[in-house]
């Protein structure tokens, strides 16, 4: 027993440690990126982040921000080094946070699998490859083929079509970790909040949440919506025989519906500079940067539409799984119906969630794609077409991080 546990022991090492030497990689990548975009300009390493480094510093940039976590942790690092290299090393440790988070929440739900495989492999090579897996998700893109110019009505790489990993975006990298504590986190309370509500779980979850709000509200605001459509769903089927654990959820909600009814009055209110404000209309946002959206859709969810394809008797019994694809497809929605009128309206910002949406529903898949493939559960030519799928995300995104590395035009 003592040999097995000091086997077991040895070989979580060498996964850290495997783990360790492609996130050092990768951080190394990324960190370089986020510091020639402190420094870039209009027309070299082009992003948000001169604007949000103006915040970090309390100066006037036209632009009202309701949600200070990520400014002030860039204002903490500011007084000990330049802000440009403040605001690149609160990026730094924040997106290299969501890597390590991501692991442990997929480690959880693959721990099953290793022993149990069916290719007889050493579990420490398993575990590399599901490393490497977590890694590469930080890096898939929308599919981008060479000549994409002739694709009728797509107009760029990134504009119109979107990515799980948009890397010019810094708030959208800032709250990623605390999107990927919440997800897992609601998502295990979806599974006994009605039979077996804990309290000690849904403190947990609200305090995180509220966390998550205050330093960007994009992925709160699909996740209560998501939420709340779920709740109200399962209410209406239990015929309201549970309704005390829904209320008891929803109690988890209010301090985030505080906050963020006060970054909404600032937003739409006498604060914000632009004159803007809430509107729906049927892709009305969409339309000004593609002219065929059922194609940029496609394009931006060919690996997880093939796996749902394959796998779609796994929504009833995966809760994760099911989540991830509740969630992107009321992000998908959101970017349908909703904008922002006015001089915003052309930044699309609830293309936010429509990427945080895209983002969880390509990790699950690679979750239930690398499951599968450990179980033997799907015939070869099936299990092929997945990983194939993967690759082409993943060559697109390298392509498409090595272009911004380059200092290009992200879209």
């Amino acid at each position: 027993m003592s040999k097995m546990r000091k086997n077991e022991k040895k070989i979580l090492i060498w996964d850290w440690v495997f783990f360790g030497i492609l996130l050092f990689i990768y951080t190394i990548a990324t960190g370089y990126l986020f510091y020639h975009q402190a420094i870039g300009n209009e027309q070299w390493y082009h992003s948000d982040i001169g604007v949000y480094m103006l915040e970090m510093q309390g100066l006037n940039n036209g632009v009202y921000f309701s949600y200070p976590v990520f400014f002030k942790l860039g204002a903490f690092f500011d007084l000990f080094m330049s802000p440009e290299w403040a605001i690149t090393t609160v990026l730094i440790l924040l997106n290299t946070l969501s890597v390590v988070l991501l692991k442990i929440c997929i480690n959880r739900q693959i721990e099953d699998e290793w022993k149990n495989n069916r290719w007889n492999c050493p579990e420490m090579l398993l575990r590399g490859v599901a490393d490497v897996l977590v890694i590469t998700l930080f890096l898939v893109s929308m599919l981008s083929p060479v000549l994409l110019d002739s694709l009728p009505g797509i107009h760029g790489r990134y504009r119109g079509v979107f990515t799980p990993n948009p890397y010019h975006n810094a708030t959208y990298l800032a709250v990623r970790p605390l999107a990927i504590i919440c997800f897992f986190q609601f998502a295990r309370l979806l599974k006994n909040y009605e039979k077996n509500f804990s309290w000690k779980s849904g403190v947990a979850f609200s305090a995180m949440l509220l966390l998550a709000t205050m330093t960007k509200p994009t992925f709160t605001l699909l996740l209560v919506a998501t939420a709340g459509l779920i709740m109200l769903y399962r209410l209406i089927k239990g015929k309201f025989e549970n309704l005390k654990a829904t209320v008891c959820l929803g109690l988890c909600f209010i301090p985030t519906f505080c906050n963020l009814l006060y970054q909404f009055f600032g937003m739409f209110g006498e604060k914000e500079q632009e004159a803007s404000g809430l509107a729906f209309g049927w892709l009305t946002a969409w339309k000004m940067y593609c002219d065929n959206i059922p194609l940029a859709i496609l394009l931006g969810w060919a690996f997880p539409l093939v796996v749902l394809l394959i796998h779609h008797k796994e929504l009833k019994d995966n809760t994760f799984y099911r989540f991830s694809w509740q969630i992107a497809i009321v992000g998908l929605l959101m970017m349908m119906v909703m904008y922002e009128s006015g001089a915003r309206s052309k930044d699309m910002n609830f293309s936010w969630g429509y990427m945080h949406g895209m983002f969880f529903a390509f990790a699950e898949s690679a979750v239930v794609m690398l499951k599968s493939t450990l179980k033997r559960s799907k015939a070869w030519y099936l299990l092929v077409t997945e990983w194939l799928f993967y690759g082409w995300h993943l060559g697109c995104g390298l392509l498409y991080f090595r272009h911004m590395l380059l200092g290009l035009m992200y879209y």
